[in-house]
C-alpha cells in the first residue's frame, strides 16, 4: 500500500468493510516544469501540450472512472528548484512526474525519483521525461521508472546527418559547435561518430559556455578558417540565434544542421538568416496532411495556437501514457507504478506522424523523425514570417531508432 496515502487508504478499507465498495483515489500527475523566468517560454509550451492531452484523456473517461488530476510545480529553470518541486509533488500524492525542459533538470529529476523509489519500495512513482535528450538519461542513468518520450541526441544527430546528406548539403567538411554540458557533448560525439558512416570529416569541434556569450565573432573566425561546408549544432535559444547571425554577417556560405531551430521566436528573430538551414524534429504539419491538419486545427482550437517545437512530441508522449493506462487497473491508492511501467513498455500508439512505441530495454521511445528545411514554400509559417519548415526527408521510426547503450544496466522489479 502506498505510504503517502496510508491514512486515506486505511479509511477507505474501513468503508469497504461497512459498505462493500470503495472509490479509488484519483490518478495524480505532477508537471514539474519551468513556468517562470527567462526560460519559461519552453516550459509553458510543455504545459499547454500536457493540458491539451490530459484533457483528451479525461474526456474519454480519465482513469478508473475519475478525472486525472494534473498538478503544476514551477522548477524555476534549475536542478535545485526541480529537486524541491519533486519533493513537493510527492508530498502532495503525485503518482507520475512529467518534465521536459533541459537535460540538466531531467538528470536531477530522474535521480530524485530513482532514490525515492529505492527508499519507498511498494510506493514508487514514475517519471516520464518529455524532452531531456541527453544520452545518459537512457544510458548510465537509465532505471525502470524513467521513460523518455522524445528523441535522444543520437536520434537527432543521425537523422539530421542523413537528411542533409540526401539533400546534398552536408558536404565533406563539417564543423561541430555545441554548448558545454551533457546535451552539447552528446551532440558533438554523435556528429563525430556519424562521420565515418557518411564519409565526412569533422574538421573542428568546439564546446562553449551555455547562454553566456554575446559575441560569437571569435567562433565565427574559427569556422571561417576551417573552410567547412556545414555546421552541426545542438545549440538552442540565443546561443543558436547569435551564432547563426554572426556567421551570416561574416558572409560565410555554410549550411546549419540543428535540433531546435523551430523554437518559437527563432525564425522571427533570424528572418532570412535562417533560410535554407536544416532541422530534424518529430513533427511537421505537411507530413500526412489529412491527419496532421485535423490535429493542428484541434490543438489551436483548444490552446489558441498551432502546435510547434516541443508540443507535438509532448502530446504524443502523453498519448502513449494514456494507452498504457488502458491496461492498468486502479488500486485504492490510485495507481501501482510498477503496473504502469510494465504497461508503458508494451504501449504503442498511432499519431499523425505514424506509429510510436516504447522500447523496454532502456525506455527510449521509438518514433518517426522529419528532416526539414527553412523555406518560403512552407505551408505553415513560423512566427508570423514568410518562412516555415518544408519536409525534405521522413525517416520511419524503425529507421530512426539507435541502439541501446551498453551503459544502461536496468534493474527490473523482482
Amino acid at each position: 500500500m502506498a505510504l503517502r496515502n496510508l491514512l486515506g487508504s486505511t479509511a477507505a478499507a474501513s468503508f469497504v468493510i461497512c459498505a462493500g465498495a470503495v472509490a479509488a483515489e484519483p490518478l495524480k500527475i505532477a508537471l514539474v516544469e519551468t513556468l517562470s523566468g527567462p526560460q519559461a517560454s519552453t516550459g509553458l509550451l510543455y504545459r499547454d501540450a500536457v493540458n491539451y492531452q490530459i484533457g483528451k484523456l479525461n474526456a474519454a473517461g480519465g482513469f478508473g472512472g475519475q478525472p486525472i488530476e494534473l498538478m503544476e510545480y514551477d522548477n524555476q529553470g534549475g536542478p535545485v528548484g526541480a529537486a524541491d518541486r519533486v519533493r513537493a509533488a510527492i508530498s502532495d500524492g503525485a503518482d507520475v512526474i512529467l518534465q521536459g525542459s533541459s537535460s540538466a533538470v531531467a538528470g536531477q529529476v530522474t535521480e530524485d525519483v530513482r532514490k525515492y523509489n529505492l527508499r519507498n519500495a511498494g510506493n514508487e512513482i514514475l517519471y516520464i521525461n518529455l524532452g531531456g535528450e541527453a544520452m545518459e538519461l537512457t544510458g548510465e542513468k537509465c532505471h525502470f521508472y524513467h521513460f523518455r518520450t522524445s528523441p535522444n541526441a543520437a536520434i537527432r544527430v543521425n537523422t539530421l546527418l542523413d537528411g542533409m546528406k540526401d539533400a546534398g548539403v552536408l558536404g565533406d567538411r563539417v564543423y561541430a559547435i555545441n554548448q558545454n554540458y551533457s546535451w552539447g557533448v552528446d551532440f558533438q560525439n554523435n556528429t563525430v561518430a556519424g562521420s565515418e558512416r557518411l564519409g565526412f570529416e569533422v574538421v573542428e569541434q568546439t564546446l562553449h559556455d551555455v547562454n553566456k556569450i554575446q559575441d560569437f565573432a571569435p567562433y565565427v573566425a574559427r569556422i571561417q578558417a576551417a573552410d567547412v561546408n556545414s555546421v552541426i549544432s545542438g545549440n538552442w535559444s540565443n546561443d543558436l540565434l547569435l551564432l547563426m547571425k554572426a556567421v551570416s554577417g561574416a558572409g560565410i556560405d555554410v549550411k546549419f544542421g540543428t535540433a531546435f531551430l523551430d523554437q518559437p521566436g527563432n525564425i522571427g528573430n533570424a528572418g532570412a538568416v535562417a533560410e535554407g538551414h536544416f532541422l530534424s524534429a518529430p513533427f511537421n504539419p505537411e507530413v500526412n496532411p489529412e491527419e496532421t491538419t485535423a490535429f493542428v486545427e484541434d490543438y489551436k482550437a483548444v490552446t489558441g495556437h498551432y502546435p510547434s517545437y516541443v508540443e507535438p512530441a509532448t502530446v504524443f508522449g502523453v498519448m502513449l501514457l494514456g494507452e498504457a493506462l488502458k491496461n492498468v487497473e486502479p488500486t485504492e491508492d490510485g495507481l501501482n507504478a510498477e503496473d504502469l511501467a510494465l504497461a508503458l513498455e508494451q504501449a504503442t500508439v498511432q499519431t499523425p506522424m505514424g506509429q510510436i512505441s516504447m522500447r523496454s530495454d532502456d525506455h527510449q521511445v521509438i518514433l518517426p523523425m522529419i528532416v526539414q528545411e527553412v523555406s518560403k514554400d512552407a505551408a505553415f509559417k513560423a512566427d508570423d514570417t514568410e518562412f516555415g519548415f518544408v519536409p525534405v526527408k521522413v525517416i520511419a521510426a524503425e529507421d530512426a531508432v539507435q541502439p541501446v547503450q551498453d551503459s544502461c544496466n536496468m534493474k527490473r522489479p523482482g
